[in-house]
């Protein structure tokens, strides 16, 4: 059996991982179990060692994709420091940067990263992604630098339209339709099956940077505004209204 143990200091991610991986290592023939160890989080995995491979490629995976959303996002709230605007522009922006280069992130991470008998999450952030940080560094500093610069409206949609303009594209099209009381988004003709508020539906799309969007709205708000500027040739809008007056003609 190939063993490995996993240890971070928070809960809610030790057990994002635990849910993660339990069904894959069952179905591989192995098993996957958690507990608390001097204020660590330990996630032990083990599975036959004809299976390592593939399991590391899937640990590989999710530690990646947890350092590039939820470290990331800590950093950006820690260091970021931007001029007042609307909540929802914010969001947006924030969304925009941890996104932003995503496929240089990944690299630099799994370059570094290694499975041994136990890796420390938290440790192996601090003392082994080094260029990673720098990185990130880099981009909120062009951003505080040019704070002042960001406090026209203008401006900040600006580098927020660049931003979202730079990242990949990860869904060729999308729908999204207004209902009573939120949002729904369609991919390939399906809904994501939950409503999304105004917040949630911009940070959504700008995750999806989808190729072509069609929006479907009752009528235009703060977070159709916003995305209608941002995604520019991209979108097409249609509101109940502009469809009455197309009726009437």
């Amino acid at each position: 059996m190939w063993e490995f143990s996993l240890n971070l200091t928070d809960g809610d991610l030790a057990n994002f991982l635990t849910t993660s991986l339990k069904n894959t290592a069952s179905v591989e023939g192995g098993v996957v179990t958690s507990h608390i160890q001097n204020g660590n989080n330990c996630v032990l995995i083990a599975v036959p060692m004809i299976k390592r491979e593939r399991m590391e490629n899937i640990l590989t995976r999710l530690i990646t994709e947890i350092i590039c959303t939820f470290y990331k996002s800590s950093y950006l709230d820690k260091h970021l420091n931007l001029p007042t605007h609307e909540k929802i522009g914010l969001v947006a922006f924030k969304k925009a940067l941890l996104n932003f280069d995503r496929e240089t992130d990944y690299y630099i991470i799994q370059k570094n990263l290694t499975f041994d008998k136990d890796l420390y999450l938290d440790s192996f952030y601090q003392f082994r992604l080094g260029s990673l940080k720098s990185k990130w560094k880099e981009l909120v500093s062009l951003a505080n630098e040019n704070r002042d610069y960001l406090i026209s409206s203008e401006s900040f949609i600006d580098l927020l339209k660049f931003l979202v303009d730079n990242l990949d594209i990860c869904e060729r099209e999308v729908s999204v339709f207004e209902e009573d009381n939120g949002y729904k988004i369609c991919l390939d003709g399906e809904g994501e099956g939950k409503l999304l508020n105004e917040e949630a539906l911009v940070s959504s799309i700008i995750d999806l940077s989808p190729q072509k969007i069609h929006l479907y709205c009752n009528a235009m708000n703060k977070a159709t505004n916003l995305l209608e500027q941002i995604f520019d040739q991209r979108i097409i809008v249609k509101t109940s209204s502009s469809c009455t007056q197309m009726k009437k003609r």
